[in-house]
């Protein structure tokens, strides 16, 4: 708790680490444990905080700058960054992965395979998989952004 400040994190970091001691069926020294246990959940937090840092600059980022926008547009926005949000966090983390360094940091498929160490045809297969992922999970929110960014646009090109 004391890396987070937060109690819940914390505890998912704790279970994440021991759930993956768990799956990997690891031999564990009874000498070492604790180093490893450390280890584990030191990178399981550090891929929570990019993730989290990533999301959070994505969203800001695309804040609206006009400020006619409404206090119902307000509300979708905010409504479909956590149906966003949400998506994101339930992703498999490899697709994940693929998804924000394509889209947040804009690398090629070839950059990101370089990266990675895998086939560029592993890439496209992850990208695709999370863009099907966000369709699943964002189709009830997909009509309230396209109004949202059409009545964004329209508000802007009005005012011209």
């Amino acid at each position: 708790m004391y890396r987070s400040g937060n109690e819940e994190m914390a505890t998912d970091i704790a279970q994440e680490t021991f759930l993956r001691v768990w799956e990997k069926q690891m031999s564990i020294d009874l000498k070492t444990v604790k180093g490893l246990l450390f280890k584990i959940s030191g990178d399981i937090f550090i891929s929570q905080y990019r993730r989290q840092k990533t999301a959070f600059n994505f969203f800001n980022a695309f804040q609206p700058a006009d400020k006619s926008v409404t206090p119902e547009d307000e509300l979708n926005f905010r409504e479909l960054k956590k149906a966003y949000e949400n998506a994101l966090e339930s992703m498999p983390e490899k697709q994940r992965t693929v998804f924000l360094m394509n889209r947040i940091d804009e690398l090629k498929y070839k950059e990101i395979a370089d990266q990675l160490e895998i086939s560029v045809k592993a890439i496209e297969k992850r990208m695709s998989q999370a863009l099907a992922h966000l369709k699943v999970h964002l189709k009830d929110k997909l009509s309230g952004l396209i109004l949202f960014m059409f009545g964004i646009r329209m508000s802007v090109t009005t005012e011209k």
